[in-house]
């Protein structure tokens, strides 16, 4: 075994994963990890407005129930 050529050869794969290495270091700075949204989620006056709706009837059938002492099955 010819260890001039075997060293030749290892130097010559060695730039070529060199240059591998670089080109897929430029794709990944050039696209930036994906954002993810954290954080508070706001609502907008008309989701505000059906919440606030879904609530209330939720309350009064809570309210009912409580009241009448009647599973909430058999008020609605």
């Amino acid at each position: 075994m010819d260890l001039t050529r075997a060293l030749e050869a290892l130097y010559k794969e060695k730039a070529k994963l060199e240059r591998v290495i670089a080109q897929l270091e430029s794709l990944q700075a050039v696209r930036p990890a994906p954002r993810t949204s954290r954080g508070r989620k706001y609502m907008g006056a008309a989701e505000r407005a059906a919440v606030s709706a879904r609530m209330r009837a939720y309350w009064a059938n809570r309210r009912a129930v409580r009241d009448s002492n009647q599973s909430p099955d058999e008020i609605c």
